[in-house]
């Protein structure tokens, strides 16, 4: 008896399989990777970046002290060129990231923070500048309870500038696109103060 070859009847399933394999091949490279970023970025409240700068923040922190800053930024913020100035971009947004840096810096036992603000943040008028009202009410509340000064923008920049040539300074940049919204954390000994340093130079003086 003679053998015929029957055609191999395939599975519609095992069809669908083989398609499927075939357009992932053929598919530009980077797509797959490109629709997976895109879905961990749109879970709730996950910021692009975030894990990372606070890592960061978190690193350098017991390493930071007296005369070392921390500046929470807008989008526009300079980059300045003094060798000790690091800017690291967050992605996130400016207030949550004030509110996380206000945090660590509470549970750290060797520095505490004069917090010092742009002098025009109360005058920038909501026309000019839609959402400043807002902006100034959420920073007051994630700064409440902190001792701050207003100082001329150009002032703090400089101060930054003489900083940097002799100390880290650590520039945390965030998406927020209002003016003059940038808070600058001028570290100290939390276990030292002024009164007491006056003290000090007062017993050696005598």
């Amino acid at each position: 008896m003679r053998n015929t070859l029957r055609p191999a009847v395939i599975a519609p399933a095992a069809v669908l399989a083989v398609l499927a394999v075939g357009a992932l091949a053929f598919a530009p490279q980077g797509t797959t990777q490109a629709h997976a970023g895109h879905a961990r970025d749109s879970k709730p409240g996950h910021v692009a970046g975030s894990t990372d700068w606070q890592h960061k923040l978190k690193a350098a922190l017991p390493s930071l002290g007296h005369r070392n800053w921390i500046v929470v930024a807008d989008a526009a913020y300079p980059q300045q060129t003094s060798p000790g100035v690091k800017t690291i971009v967050t992605g996130a947004h400016q207030v949550d990231v004030v509110k996380d840096v206000v945090d660590l810096l509470g549970k750290q036992p060797h520095v505490k923070a004069h917090v010092q603000l742009d002098k025009e943040l109360n005058y920038v008028p909501e026309n000019s500048a839609p959402g400043i009202s807002r902006y100034r009410k959420d920073l007051d509340t994630a700064l409440a309870g902190q001792n701050t000064e207003k100082l001329l923008h150009e002032d703090l920049i400089g101060k930054l500038d003489d900083a940097g040539q002799e100390f880290s300074v650590i520039v945390l940049k965030t998406d927020l696109t209002l003016p003059y919204t940038s808070v600058f954390f001028e570290l100290d000994a939390k276990y030292w103060d002024a009164d007491r340093e006056a003290d000090l130079r007062q017993r050696m003086g005598s």
